[in-house]
């Protein structure tokens, strides 16, 4: 008879995996660090086959613990979650979720919802990632993630929460100076903003639902990968830029930005999506985040569809 898999060793593995470090595991797991040692060990006798690198100053993946990490993840996850959803306490959500969003947009959006979190479900813990890198969720460890953009093709579950439109957006005053533009051509004689988090900085493909596309070159006196900081500049009316909506939509509301050549799209359709890993099961405190931010942001006030 074949054994079985040694289930709680694998789940140690993945945590190991995720934090890279045996000890880190095993204040996590609530585990000795012997204990946490002797079950990767345990698997890697079993496996003939090792699946660190070990040496005083780093702990790294071998190419068999790469090719194990992702299954062992999903294994913990699944596991947890099998616990909670017939155990009494996954009534009550707690523990951690690793949650991974845009940088500007967490900033803005999330900082102020997240104590709203913590008083509905208070002992839940969200360690909170920002940044606008592409995160692995499955390789880096994280419950949930919130991305702009259009999803590539995985495995893994997404869930739409709103549209993201990229208005150009510049001050009244340069307009007033310079002219409103009348078609994206005309935007050679303005100064742009670059931003660089992207493949093609300073390439705007423009799209019309009649006329079709136009692809413009574009330079100017900023570049950065980050929308926040253009913000000054542009009220100032020093250039212009296509900025996303959740960024741009008080000036325009205020009338310290204006948008031009609102009939143009600058680029495909985007939204913001939840995606999470491509397991069905989810720990009760992960549900609760989803359902949380998609109610936050049902009907944000930057967004009429």
């Amino acid at each position: 008879m074949a054994r079985l898999p040694d289930f709680e060793a694998w789940a140690i593995f993945a945590k190991v995996a995720e934090l890279g470090s045996f000890s880190a595991a095993a204040d996590e797991l609530a585990l000795s660090k012997a204990t946490v040692s002797k079950a990767v060990s345990r698997l890697e006798q079993r496996l003939a086959a090792p699946l660190f690198h070990r040496s005083s100053r780093k702990l790294s993946l071998t190419e068999s613990g790469q090719l194990a990490r992702e299954r062992a993840a999903m294994l913990l996850v699944e596991g947890e979650a099998i616990e909670e959803a017939i155990s009494e306490r996954g009534a009550v959500p707690r523990g951690l979720v690793r949650l991974a969003a845009p940088m500007s947009f967490g900033i803005a959006h999330l900082r102020p919802i997240l104590p709203l979190f913590h008083q509905a479900y208070p002992e839940v813990v969200i360690d909170l990632h920002l940044s606008d890198d592409r995160i692995d969720l499955i390789e880096q460890g994280f419950d949930i993630a919130l991305r702009i953009g259009q999803l590539e093709d995985s495995a893994l579950k997404a869930r739409r929460l709103f549209p993201v439109r990229l208005p150009i957006v510049g001050a009244p005053s340069l307009f007033d100076r310079l002219g409103r533009p009348q078609h994206p051509r005309d935007l050679a004689r303005y100064p742009a903003f670059i931003y660089t988090h992207v493949r093609a900085p300073g390439r705007w493909q423009m799209r019309h639902p009649t006329e079709g596309e136009v692809t413009v070159e574009l330079k100017g006196p900023i570049r950065t990968n980050n929308g926040d900081v253009l913000i000054d500049a542009l009220v100032a009316g020093t250039g212009i830029t296509p900025l996303p909506d959740f960024l741009a939509w008080k000036c325009l509301a205020e009338g310290s930005l204006e948008e031009v050549l609102a009939d143009w799209r600058t680029g495909p359709d985007v939204a913001l999506h939840v995606v999470t890993p491509p397991s069905p099961l989810r720990p009760a405190r992960v549900k609760v985040l989803i359902d949380f931010l998609a109610a936050a942001f049902l009907k944000p006030p930057w967004t009429t569809s």
